[in-house]
């Protein structure tokens, strides 16, 4: 068995700041690696997850000049946690202004989990600005999807701590969870916003891999926490602002001639491997990694050292 390939050693940004969007957010961004290198965009999960210095990790600093940025209401942006003028086509507006700002005229786009979902929205908006697509945890945002880990599906292997999510709510209530968590969220009491986001995060971060990590914790924070919650509850009920339930599989033509390399594992909880196995079905010519004894997270062994490896085979296309 070959040795899996792990993290490069950290680094630096060489430049940082904040991108005025001109209807209300400032999104933080940041470049890391070879400025003369490869080209990269990083897409965050979530969404309302935040980037952080470990993703600059995946890519190898000699061969690549890699963005990151906090998407809008999270992280280093601002205003911290805001749903105002917040879509998936927003973001996508986001992306290509700093592309242009950047001043490159394509680059590769990776993301997992949520970022999945914008990188193939932004691909399908955008085709002839991506030179490679790496996506890791497919999420396309359908109904089935949220229903399966915020409603009957995931609960079933984590039912401790689902009750957790439920133990907040009234029996009518758990109907529909996403929808009761929304008034939560939004309530003009922060003391309620915040108890609601701290349930609503740590369900995400203590079910994300394979087996339990300490990482988990950090879910709960304060300022994380009401990010994290209101922006993706934010998405998940407006359905990820889609024209319809199965956009993202119904435009893969749109994107069928880019080279994309799909990496799933095969016990992801959050995002199940079917998710992977649709899109690759409607994109044959995509090359499909399902990861054996995985969960979702993108540090996790086997899919890490899938992600380097696809970012090390572009690195020289």
């Amino acid at each position: 068995m070959p040795k899996l390939k792990g993290l490069y050693l950290p680094r630096e940004a060489y430049a940082s700041g904040l991108l005025d969007t001109g209807d209300g957010h400032q999104i933080y961004w940041e470049r890391s690696g070879n400025p003369k290198g490869k080209p990269a965009v990083f897409l965050h999960g979530g969404p309302g997850g935040g980037c952080s210095a470990v993703h600059r990790q995946l890519f190898d600093p000699n061969d690549y000049d890699v963005m990151l940025f906090d998407q809008r209401g999270c992280g280093r942006s601002l205003p911290h946690a805001s749903l105002e003028n917040n879509t998936t086509w927003h973001l996508v507006q986001d992306i290509e202004r700093l592309r242009e700002m950047a001043g490159v005229d394509q680059w590769l786009v990776f993301g997992g989990s949520w970022g999945s979902t914008l990188a193939l929205a932004y691909a399908q908006t955008h085709p002839d600005r991506v030179s490679e697509l790496v996506m890791r945890g497919i999420f396309t945002i359908r109904k089935q999807e949220l229903q399966w880990y915020y409603q009957d599906g995931a609960s079933r292997f984590f039912p401790e701590k689902w009750q957790n999510v439920l133990s907040i709510l009234s029996e009518e209530e758990r109907k529909d969870v996403i929808a009761a968590y929304r008034a939560r969220l939004t309530h003009s009491d922060r003391a309620i916003q915040l108890q609601a986001a701290k349930i609503w995060s740590l369900w995400e971060g203590e079910t994300v891999t394979l087996l339990p990590t300490e990482d988990s914790a950090s879910f709960g924070e304060d300022d994380f926490a009401l990010a994290f919650a209101r922006i993706e509850n934010h998405y998940f009920t407006h359905l990820g602002f889609m024209e319809t339930d199965d956009q993202l599989l119904r435009d893969v033509d749109k994107i069928r001639h880019i080279p994309a390399v799909i990496v799933h594992g095969r016990y992801d909880m959050a995002c199940q491997v079917q998710n992977a196995w649709d899109l690759a079905k409607a994109w044959p010519e995509a090359e499909l990694h399902i990861i054996e004894g995985a969960g979702h997270s993108f540090n996790e062994p086997g899919i890490l050292d899938r992600l380097i490896r696809a970012n090390q085979k572009f690195a020289r296309s």
